[in-house]
């Protein structure tokens, strides 16, 4: 069983042992007392069974009788429970009690295990819930928090019918989803301006100061405050301005945002740059951050400060941060996690048959700015990612290593899409991503030229996507200008001539509130070279808000972007602050999502969408109206997970006596996956936080917990399956079933 401790040494298994038995005998919090005795109240066959069981084996021996009494009358469920039908269809038979009696049995069926928990460094969580209501109930002890037992009584609320299952409501999801306003809305606007004035006065200030120069954006001798002011204005709509004069210091911002930060947050700030933790934050983006918000815009930028400002969780962690996907912990000549042999460890990542990442060594490498939840945090942390501009340019060793690196991609059998990053594949100078783009033409041809010589069934796949992974449109939209616009567009019609029909800018948009005019025009300027514009959106706390993912959504349709991901926040303890749980991923699915499911009459229509890109948002718009829906559900949501893959295909297996589930996650049977996975099994996951502390977030930004209380019940998730206008284009011969850059460990 993946996750459970495996033979560890005996040493071991005797501390764990008598740490378990010291927790075991710690008295329960009289918080918690109350809450046990609610649940026995509420449930009197448990508290039946808990007072009158002489030790654990006959508790949970009693209560799976019971739970086996009920499931044999939910076929659906049986065989769900049994993992004799899993996948979308099996999971939408099961109802809301269905969730709680398959939940009780894996509780039962994984009682003792024990799992390495990343979270606390490896440092074991053990799983015996019945144990710990057993103790609690007979003596006042278990060692158990108030998170724990918040936990169990919501489970057997659920299992009786006290917790009501839910009632999504459309009307209601457009209430929730008013909250949160948009950056083009004219008060927001309005308040931006202001910020930009506020931002450029100190700017223009330090400069006439001398504590700030720079050789191209400078002054001329005489010019009168006024005149500067206007000039700056210019400069503000040139991305190397922001970039130059982005913020790398806690004191600078803080005067940035007119000494509106706490003393408790700049503390923070300097002890994150004491352990190495860069500060990056660009002028453009900093006017995306409220200052003296007025009442109607209280909390509506959240999920930006969450984004910028670090953690104390993230400052003690640093230095000792591991990669979340176990398959860019890669060694030279070794395969990877995912079984694929890479031709470097730093340029290429790959998780998928059918899909490669490239990092070019170039500024893309960079962002145009930081974001604290990074899934690359580890590359800052060893300092191959930074923010040291100029040492980024590209060296003459990255011209000859290019081509190199493009004779991987050639000499595979399976790969047919590439997804150039970094970093951020558009912080790259246009002359620096030509040079990138047109290696992945002449690659494409080879590719191409090559299959001429193998017979039918042998064939290698061709390249018919390419992708570029960028956050500028939201950080740095002014870096989308005519120039990088024509590059894409003739690297386009180049790629086409080789077989490559799909173009795809895949962007980051975390919130409503980073749309602003540059966007919308950076967007548009896009969507005229011909690129399909995708989101991924990280479902942090601030993000995980009720009606602010579809929000989003919303109104990035309103610009002709798609959504494609919607990430459960991943990492350990680094990502504490900002992890919203797979619980509230499934709820936001099931409850809010679900209204902006695109009908399967429109499906072949929605596939055509990127043969007319630059008609998108008219298009989006159009079938929105004639399906009656409020935003285009195009995306999945999904975790990356620590084994091979991306899924949320998964079930609530155990309970930490601390509140913090534990997750099994299965992998994503609906696309194609390294065969490492057969070997793999299924992943164990253990959430940094419980339910309890991330309502408590909730409650901290002024959200009624009324409105998330179904968030208990959600504890399994299935994967949805992929949107057709996604799916790669098909072949007009039959690739080989071979697989080339792979090597399984025996």
């Amino acid at each position: 069983m993946p996750g459970k401790m495996e033979n560890p040494l005996p040493g071991r298994i005797d501390s764990i042992s008598r740490r378990i038995k010291e927790l075991d005998r710690v008295g329960i919090s009289v918080r918690s007392r109350r809450l046990l005795k609610l649940l026995l109240d509420e449930t009197p066959r448990l508290h039946d069974i808990l007072k009158q069981s002489n030790n654990v084996v006959e508790v949970t021996g009693s209560i799976y009788s019971w739970m086996m009494g009920l499931i044999e009358e939910r076929p659906d469920a049986a065989v769900f429970y049994r993992r004799e039908r899993t996948g979308r269809d099996a999971f939408e038979k099961l109802n809301w009690r269905d969730y709680a009696i398959i939940r009780i049995l894996d509780y039962i069926d994984h009682t003792g295990w024990e799992f390495p928990d990343p979270n606390l460094h490896g440092d074991t969580a053990v799983s015996n819930p019945f144990r710990i209501l057993w103790l609690a109930t007979r003596k006042n002890i278990g060692g158990a928090n108030e998170d724990f037992f918040e936990d169990m009584l919501m489970l057997f609320r659920q299992l009786s019918g006290k917790l009501k299952p839910p009632r999504p409501d459309r009307n209601r999801l457009f209430k929730w989803m008013d909250r949160h306003p948009s950056g083009l809305d004219p008060d927001i606007l309005e308040m931006r301006k202001l910020n930009r004035e506020r931002i450029l006065g100190i700017i223009i200030n330090r400069m006439e100061r001398g504590e700030i120069s720079d050789q191209r954006f400078k002054f001329v001798p005489g010019m009168t405050r006024d005149q500067k002011f206007r000039r700056a204005l210019e400069w503000w709509n040139e991305y190397q301005f922001h970039l130059r004069f982005a913020i790398r210091d806690p004191e600078l911002l803080n005067e940035m945002l007119d000494f509106t930060l706490s003393p408790m947050t700049m503390r923070v700030l300097h002890n994150a740059r004491q352990v190495g933790i860069p500060i990056f934050v660009n002028p453009h983006y900093l006017t995306l951050v409220n200052v003296h918000e007025p009442g109607f815009a209280v909390g509506a930028d959240l999920a930006i400060r969450d984004y910028i400002l670090c953690s104390e969780h993230l400052v003690k962690e640093f230095g000792r941060i591991s990669a979340w996907e176990k398959e860019d912990q890669v060694e030279p000549g070794k395969p990877n996690a995912a079984g694929w042999l890479l031709p470097t460890s730093d340029c290429v990542h790959r998780r998928y048959p059918e899909v490669a990442i490239l990092i070019p060594e170039t500024m893309g490498r960079a962002c145009g700015g930081l974001c604290v939840s990074c899934q690359r945090m580890y590359d800052f942390q060893r300092g191959h990612l930074n923010f040291n501009l100029d040492k980024l340019k590209p060296q003459k060793p990255w011209s000859e290593r290019l081509p190199q690196l493009m004779q991987y991609f050639e000499n595979d059998s399976q790969l047919r899409d590439i997804l150039i990053t970094g970093g951020d594949a558009l912080m790259s100078s246009n002359r620096s991503l030509e040079k990138v783009l047109d290696a992945v033409v002449e690659m494409a041809r080879n590719k191409r030229r090559a299959n001429r010589n193998r017979l039918e069934g042998e064939k290698f796949a061709e390249m018919v996507r390419v992708r570029l992974g960028t956050r500028l449109p939201a950080y740095l939209p002014q870096r989308i200008t005519p120039g990088l616009i024509q590059v894409l567009t003739e690297f386009k019609e180049k790629a086409v001539k080789v077989g490559i029909s799909q173009f795809v800018i895949q962007t980051h948009f975390e919130t409503a509130m980073e749309l602003t005019p540059e966007t919308a025009r950076a967007v548009r300027m896009l969507a005229q070279a011909g690129w399909t514009i995708t989101n991924q959106m990280v479902f942090t706390a601030a993000a995980s808000r009720r009606g602010h993912a579809a929000k989003l959504r919303q109104v990035l349709n309103d610009m002709g972007i798609l959504s494609y991901y919607t990430f459960t926040v991943k990492g350990y303890m680094e990502n504490y602050q900002n992890f919203a749980t797979n619980a509230r991923a499934v709820q936001e699915q099931m409850e809010e999502k679900v209204f902006g499911q695109v009908p399967e009459a429109f499906h072949d229509e929605i596939r055509r969408f990127p043969e007319k890109v630059t008609q998108m948002a008219e298009n989006i718009q159009q079938l929105r109206e004639r399906a009656d829906l409020p935003f285009l559900a195009t995306d999945r949501n999904v975790l990356n997970l620590p084994g091979v893959g991306k899924s949320l295909s998964f079930r609530v297996i155990g309970i930490t006596r601390w509140g913090r589930r534990i997750l099994e996650f299965d992998h994503d049977s609906t696309r194609a996956h390294s065969p490492i996975i057969k070997k793999m099994g299924r992943v164990v996951v253990i959430e940094s936080k419980s339910i309890r502390q991330y309502m408590a977030q909730l409650e901290e930004m002024g959200e009624s917990l009324d409105e998330y209380k179904t968030v208990w019940g959600y504890s399994i998730g299935e994967t949805e399956p992929g949107e057709q206008v996604y799916e790669y284009p098909g072949y007009d011969f039959s690739i080989t079933n071979r697989y080339t850059n792979l090597q399984l460990e025996e």
